[in-house]
């Protein structure tokens, strides 16, 4: 399994792929920062592999 983070440009949180990918967009959770994260925002490689290998990224 690869590990898939998205890092906020604005404040260095970091949020996994299967976060973004339920949500879509999302606020950044990080504390009192208004950036808004897309999971578009991962590499298009990234993304695909997430996709493809769904299933072993739910807990």
């Amino acid at each position: 399994m690869r590990i898939i983070t998205l890092t906020c440009p604005s404040c260095g949180t970091v949020v996994a792929a299967n976060e973004l990918e339920d949500n879509r967009v999302m606020k950044c959770p990080g504390n009192g920062c208004e950036s808004i994260l897309r999971f578009d925002d991962l590499p298009e490689e990234e993304r695909s592999f997430y996709l493809e290998h769904k299933s072993q990224y739910r807990l």
